[in-house]
């Protein structure tokens, strides 16, 4: 299986674990779409921006000392927004709505950031 079609595969996985979700998304730490299912006109746009949510988390949880940063969760009153480190140069996205279950989405995007990283080496 090649480097794309494990990260696709990955984003299958996930939407089959959580249907409600919007959308999925595997990005490349500078902002880039690498893998997705969101609509394409959306995509560069969920990419860049899940890649600066990630950085900033990065500097606040590191300038507060939190320590690692695990996750950076963006709750609107619509939905979630939530964006894990995939190992050192990737970002993994997750998008649901308000009534998401943000327990299993933490599941199931903690073991694909792993995945993902493995993939991505």
């Amino acid at each position: 299986m090649s480097r794309q079609e494990a990260l696709a595969h990955t984003v299958a996985v996930i939407r089959r674990s959580i249907p409600e979700l919007n959308g999925v998304m595997i990005a490349s730490d500078d902002g880039l779409p690498i893998a997705h299912d969101f609509p394409e006109v959306e995509a560069e746009r969920i990419a860049a921006m899940a890649a600066t949510a990630l950085g900033l988390g990065k500097r606040v949880s590191e300038r507060t000392a939190l320590g690692d940063l695990a996750e950076t969760v963006i709750r609107g009153d619509q939905g979630y927004l939530v964006v894990y480190a995939a190992g050192d140069s990737a970002v993994l996205v997750l998008s649901g709505p308000s009534n998401s279950n943000l327990g299993l989405m933490r599941i199931e995007a903690r073991a694909a950031s792993a995945e993902i990283s493995h993939s991505l080496r």
